[in-house]
C-alpha cells in the first residue's frame, strides 16, 4: 500500500510531498519529495491509552443532581446500578461502538483497562475470560488496535473490606484471575496487533502483596488508578502512612512499563519524583472535568522530563481534539496564562507528538511515529476545511485542535488497516445499529 500527502509530521519534523510504503501493517519506507496524488496531511494516529467501554453506554445519564455533593463517589455508586444489567452481549455491542468512534475521532488503537470480568454477584463465567473474549471480537469487527489489560481488583478499600454490590462483577483472587489472563491471551490470538498487559486497579482495590508480585505476571504494560481523588489520598496516607505516589515511588518497580492514570493529587515532589522513574502519565482531561478530579500538573510534569498521553476513560465523549484542547486549557486556567504546555514546537504540535509518543510507550505498541519499522497507526486530515484554510506546519495542528470541529479526521489506518475512509468507520452502520437496540433497552430498563 502507498500513502501520498502533501504534507505529513515527521519524527524530525514537517514534510512536504512525503510517499509512504505500508507492508503487512508496518511503515517499510518514507520518502520526502515525492509529489503524488493523495491527501492534504498525515499524522501520526495516538494510541486512546485509558477506557472502559462499557462505561460508553451510560453517557449523558449521570448529570442530574443528588441528595447531598455530588462526587466521583456517587457517580461510582450510578455505574455500578448500571453494569447491573450488562450481558456478555451487550459488552461486546457497547465496545464496538466505542471503538469505531474512537477510530473516527483519530485513535488508531486503545488501551482498555477491563475490570467487567464475572456474572451480576460474583463467580465466573464458564469462561472466566468470556468478557475479555468480547473486548477482543469487538477489535477484531472493527479493526482498532487493542492493547487489553486485565484488572485486578480484590478488596473494597485500603483497610481490606470484602468486595459487595456492583465490585462483585470485578473481584478475583489470585487462582481466578491467572484464568482471567490466561483466557485474554488466548482471546488476543487472532488480532496480529494485540498487546496483553495488566492492571491492578488502583492502590485502593489491590492488597500490598498482590501489587508486589503485578509487574511479573506479563511482559506486557502495567496501568494503574492513581491519586485520582482527594478522598482517595486521604485514605492511603491514614492506612500506609505515605500519599499514594510517594507510596508507589517508593514500593513498586516503576519504569517505561507502567501507567499511571490520572495523577491529578500530587505534590511538586510527587510530579518530579513520578515522572523520574520514565512512567507515562495517563490523562483523561475530559472525564477528569466530569468527575470532578482536580487538573494535573502539566508544567511540572514536562519540566521533569515526563512522558504523557490522553484517553478517554469513562467515555462521556469521545473526541481525541477535545482530550488535548481541554489539557491545556485545563493548565490555562491553573496557571493563568497561555500557552501553557508550547515549547520551540507550538501547542497543538507538542501536545499532539506528545500524546502519540507516551501513548504508544503506554500501549506496548510500536507506533506513534511515521517512521520506519513501526506499525502504520496514521491519520489523514481534511485539510481543504475552512478552519484549515490556508495552514501549514504547527499552524495546521494549532486550527485542528483549537479552532476545529469534529470530523476533521477523514481516514484513519490501524496497522495499515484502512479503517476509516471519508471520515466514516467502515463498519459504523452495523455496529451503530447493534448499539441502538442494546442502547434501549439498557435505558428501559433502568
Amino acid at each position: 500500500m502507498i500513502l501520498h500527502a502533501e504534507t505529513a509530521l515527521l519524527p524530525q519534523g514537517w514534510a512536504q510531498d512525503v510517499r509512504i510504503r505500508i507492508e503487512h501493517g508496518r511503515i517499510a519506507e518514507v520518502t520526502a519529495g515525492v509529489p503524488g496524488r493523495g491527501h492534504g496531511a498525515i499524522l501520526p494516529a495516538p494510541v486512546n491509552l485509558h477506557s472502559h467501554t462499557f462505561q460508553r453506554a451510560m453517557a449523558g445519564m449521570t448529570e442530574g443532581r443528588t441528595a447531598g455533593q455530588d462526587s466521583f463517589w456517587t457517580w461510582r455508586a450510578l455505574m455500578y446500578r448500571f453494569l447491573e444489567r450488562l450481558s456478555p452481549e451487550d459488552v461486546q455491542a457497547i465496545a464496538a461502538q466505542a471503538m469505531v468512534e474512537m477510530a473516527e475521532s483519530g485513535f488508531a488503537a486503545v488501551c482498555e483497562f477491563h475490570y467487567l470480568h464475572h456474572p451480576v454477584g460474583g463467580g465466573t463465567y464458564a469462561d472466566p475470560a468470556e468478557m475479555s473474549g468480547r473486548v477482543a471480537a469487538a477489535a477484531a469487527e472493527t479493526g482498532l488496535g487493542l492493547t487489553h489489560l486485565p484488572v485486578i481488583y480484590e478488596q473494597g478499600g485500603v483497610d481490606g473490606r470484602a468486595l459487595a454490590g456492583g465490585q462483585l462483577r470485578f473481584g478475583s483472587g489470585p487462582e481466578v484471575f491467572a484464568r482471567v489472563l490466561d483466557g485474554a491471551g488466548r482471546a488476543l490470538a487472532g488480532l496480529p496487533d494485540a498487546v496483553l498487559g495488566v492492571a491492578p486497579h488502583s492502590l485502593r482495590a489491590v492488597s500490598r502483596a498482590t501489587l508486589g508480585r503485578v509487574a511479573g505476571m506479563t511482559a506486557g504494560p502495567v496501568h494503574i488508578h492513581i491519586a485520582e481523588q482527594v478522598a482517595e489520598v486521604v485514605e492511603v496516607q491514614a492506612a500506609w502512612g505515605a500519599r499514594p505516589v510517594d507510596w508507589a515511588c517508593a514500593n513498586l518497580p516503576l519504569d517505561a512499563r507502567w501507567c499511571l492514570i490520572h495523577a491529578t493529587q500530587m505534590t511538586p515532589a510527587e510530579t518530579a519524583a513520578l515522572a523520574r522513574t520514565g512512567a507515562v502519565a495517563g490523562l483523561c482531561p475530559v472525564t477528569e472535568a466530569n468527575l470532578g478530579d482536580g487538573i494535573f500538573d502539566g508544567p511540572g510534569w514536562l519540566a521533569a522530563g515526563g512522558a504523557f498521553g490522553v484517553g478517554t476513560d469513562s467515555n462521556v465523549r469521545i473526541s481525541l481534539p477535545e482530550e488535548l484542547r481541554l489539557l491545556e486549557y485545563s493548565q490555562r486556567f491553573a496557571q493563568k496564562a497561555r500557552a501553557v504546555m508550547a515549547d520551540h514546537r507550538s501547542t497543538g504540535r507538542l501536545l499532539w507528538e506528545e500524546a502519540a509518543t507516551g501513548g504508544a510507550r503506554a500501549a506496548g505498541r510500536a507506533s506513534g511515529r511515521i517512521a520506519v519499522g513501526q506499525w502504520a497507526d496514521v491519520l489523514a486530515l481534511d485539510t481543504a476545511d475552512l478552519r484549515l484554510e490556508g495552514l501549514a506546519g504547527d499552524q495546521l495542528l494549532d486550527a485542528c485542535l483549537f479552532a476545529g470541529r469534529d470530523g476533521l479526521v477523514t481516514d484513519l489506518w490501524s496497522a495499515g488497516r484502512h479503517i476509516v475512509q471519508h471520515g466514516r468507520h467502515i463498519a459504523r452502520a452495523a455496529v451503530e445499529a447493534r448499539f441502538r437496540a442494546t442502547l434501549r433497552r439498557l435505558r428501559d430498563s433502568l
